[in-house]
């Protein structure tokens, strides 16, 4: 018995670490496309991302990783449009903006999911959970009013505003069709990601500069870039990371619960707000630290409620050996970004 405890004890924790692993080194791994490649090409990058994502998803349903459900396409048009939008914006943020900005903006997709419940259902939450928001929102105005960095970057705040509305309707609506059609998480991620897929191809060429011509091809040009092995590897590692992370995401829920889920969830911001002071030059005075840590608690405080509002919601639904829950939004399939 003790064996079979240790076994699936390290088991939830291989999954747990590989969690953490991929989910901030997509966001490393980008930042490095962008910053130290110099890789401008947000929409082919997302491209090479979701095309990946959709082979593999293929793949996993033929290994068994999940079985695939068929869809109708056109139930998945409004939801492909929306991830197409939700990741370029997401990829476009951090490329404009420093990786701290990027992920305090990820933070604030809580309670932008809250915000849209109450403006487009009219479903106002309990006293507590707008008490926990608007902790996380306090503490996301301090540490982007005392973010010197961000302060002078305009375009940067709108288009990192801009990918958190979009990422909270993408999030609002995968959960509704989750729910519409049934399908799982990974499901849905292989109905739609055709899609997607189709939807990046058209925009690639419309929005990059492509070089057709040779004469106005250079290395800020989609074909005139410098394809070196080192480029190259970056855009193919944070490929299969993006995957990594829709792969761990389902295998965690699986091996625990959605508490461990949210729980690792927080140690990776924590991480990548680290990380992007180590890597990339971020700064962390002590003003915009003070102001992520009170978003921290307030996003813990909503954590922590919205576990207790979901376990007493689903407890009827439960099966008698407690199948483990989905974690409270629906995960970022994307695994483009953590």
């Amino acid at each position: 018995m003790k064996l079979a405890l240790s076994s699936s004890s390290l088991k939830a924790l291989c999954y747990g670490l590989l969690n953490i692993i991929s989910a901030s080194g997509i966001v490393f791994a980008n930042k490095a496309v962008f910053q130290n490649y110099g890789f401008h090409f947000t929409f082919a990058l997302t491209e090479v991302h979701t095309a990946f994502t959709l082979l593999s998803m293929v793949l996993l349903s033929k290994l068994g990783f999940f079985e695939a459900k068929s869809i109708p396409q056109s139930r998945l048009t409004q939801l492909a449009a929306a991830y197409v939008g939700y990741i370029v914006l997401c990829n476009l943020s951090l490329k404009v903006n420093t990786v701290g900005f990027y992920q305090v903006m990820k933070i604030a997709v809580a309670p932008t999911v809250i915000a849209l419940d109450v403006l487009l259902f009219g479903r106002l939450p309990q006293p507590k959970i707008i008490a926990s928001v608007l902790v996380v929102c306090a503490g996301i105005a301090v540490a982007t009013v005392t973010d010197s960095q961000m302060l002078s970057n305009v375009t940067g705040m709108a288009i990192g505003g801009a990918a958190t509305v979009v990422t909270a309707l993408y999030q609002s609506w995968a959960g509704s069709k989750q729910k519409e059609l049934k399908a799982s998480s990974m499901q849905l991620l292989q109905a739609y990601t055709p899609q997607a897929t189709l939807m990046l191809g058209v925009l690639v060429p419309m929005c990059e500069q492509m070089g057709w011509s040779s004469t106005y091809r250079s290395k800020d040009t989609l074909l005139g870039y410098p394809y070196s092995w080192g480029a190259c590897v970056a855009i193919l590692v944070s490929a299969a990371l993006g995957l990594l992370v829709s792969l761990s995401t389902f295998l965690v829920i699986g091996a625990t619960s959605s508490l461990t889920y949210n729980v690792v969830g927080h140690l990776k911001t924590v991480i990548i707000l680290t990380g992007g002071c180590l890597f990339f030059g971020d700064s962390m005075p002590l003003k915009k630290l003070i102001g992520v840590s009170v978003a921290m608690v307030g996003i813990v405080w909503y954590t922590h409620l919205k576990l207790v509002q979901s376990e007493a919601s689903s407890s009827s639904s439960t099966g008698p050996e407690g199948h483990p829950q989905q974690p409270l939004l629906p995960s970022k399939h994307n695994g483009h970004q953590a």
